[in-house]
């Protein structure tokens, strides 16, 4: 079949009217990122927020095939780079990624991340990614020859016009016509938020299937749907991770992949929507991304969840070699305070001050406890040679 090369070739965009299932589903999602994190201090939810960053680092470069471990990524950002120039460019495109989805949060934060769904914003995340990376690392191939890739700007070249898996996306003329109706049917100036919700996983899908840059089409389709979730109100201050959930699938590791191909179909019949993909298949990778979203967004709200968390703790205090039992109600302070001075050690620990002091230090040498300056306010930090005591099952294995 003759695939058209005109923009209406992504419809339908959004879906005007959600099964039970879904609108459940929204409902449920909602409701839960509503509370996720909502008894933190703001202090600790930052730094649980730059925890999660890693993590969905992480597995955005898994989706890629890229398994920069999260040792790895930490290290990348005391500006510790590996010698070995493979590992050292993994530990840039962390970084990137981790600089990139910070300033979404701070703009976000701050009342000024434009909408995600824009073209200039789109562009800005492409080009933002990449602007520190290595010459070789812009290099894509493309007709039997290598072309350099300009951060930020769409395909215009038919050598990138390659197919992804058995998807062939618009050719590199059409992709700014294809961009600009992306930008206009995903405005949702006016749409409510369930409607905003629901439009996440539809143009999460439909930027793939433009395919709009030479490469890291994926990366930025991930950070675009980390933006639209705070817009949509379900984004929680960054506190759980998209790509976490499609890197893992719900069953299955290789489900991601497979529901974005099914997505690709054409309509079916004359019961299947009326654009020139299915609103079948749409609806069904919708509620699939909805029901990946709120997995995740349980699986966050558990480990976060205070008892769970201080039970962690105490078994985690109990089996250090290190660490005295005294450490564990400046762990759980830091926890519920965000913060406290370090004069208040002896009051917390109830043991005298040289002692005190001594339990502190050994809680500074792990990373649990740090400060922004030398005699400044302590609060948790979360190292990752601590994270499967305390946060078990983050990552597949550290």
């Amino acid at each position: 079949m003759q695939v058209p090369e005109t923009p209406n070739r992504i419809e339908p965009a959004l879906l005007e009217e959600p099964t039970v299932e879904i609108a459940d589903a929204v409902a449920e999602l909602t409701a839960e990122t509503a509370v996720l994190g909502r008894t933190l201090h703001p202090l600790t939810a930052a730094n649980l927020a730059d925890l999660v960053r890693v993590m969905n680092t992480y597995y955005s470069n898994l989706i890629e095939g890229h398994n920069t471990r999260p040792r790895e990524i930490e290290l990348a950002l005391q500006g510790q780079l590996a010698a070995n120039e493979e590992r050292r460019n993994l530990q840039l495109e962390a970084t990137a990624q981790i600089r990139v989805q910070s300033t979404i949060d701070q703009q976000f934060a701050a009342g000024t991340l434009p909408r995600a769904t824009s073209t200039d914003f789109i562009r800005w995340v492409h080009r933002e990614f990449y602007r520190d990376s290595p010459t070789a690392a812009l290099q894509v191939e493309g007709a039997g020859r290598t072309i350099q890739m300009v951060p930020g700007e769409w395909r215009t070249l038919a050598e990138h016009d390659n197919a992804v898996g058995r998807h062939v996306p618009p050719s590199s003329a059409h992709v700014a016509a294809f961009m600009q109706h992306f930008q206009q049917r995903y405005s949702l100036e006016h749409a409510g938020r369930a409607a905003s919700v629901m439009a996440i996983a539809a143009a999460h899908h439909r930027l793939n299937y433009i395919h709009p840059f030479p490469d890291g089409n994926g990366r930025v389709s991930r950070l675009v749907s980390h933006a639209m979730a705070l817009q949509a109100q379900v984004g929680a201050h960054g506190l759980w991770s998209i790509s976490r959930g499609l890197a893992r699938g719900l069953h299955s590791r290789a489900e991601y992949k497979q529901q974005m191909s099914a997505t690709d179909a054409q309509r079916y019949n004359d019961t299947d929507g009326r654009g020139n993909l299915s609103l079948r298949a749409l609806r069904d990778f919708t509620l699939w991304f909805l029901l990946i979203s709120l997995d995740q967004v349980r699986f966050m709200s558990d480990l976060f969840d205070f008892t769970t968390f201080s039970k962690r703790l105490e078994i985690f205090v109990s089996r250090s070699s290190t660490m005295k039992p005294q450490a564990l109600p400046l762990l759980q302070e830091a926890w519920l305070r965000g913060q406290f001075e370090r004069g208040e050690i002896i009051r917390i620990t109830g043991l005298p001050e040289r002692s005190a002091r001594r339990v502190l230090a050994d809680l500074i040498a792990t990373g649990l406890l740090a400060s922004q300056t030398e005699k400044g306010p302590l609060s948790l930090r979360f190292p990752t040679d601590v994270l499967e005591d305390l946060f078990p099952k983050l990552y597949p294995r550290i």
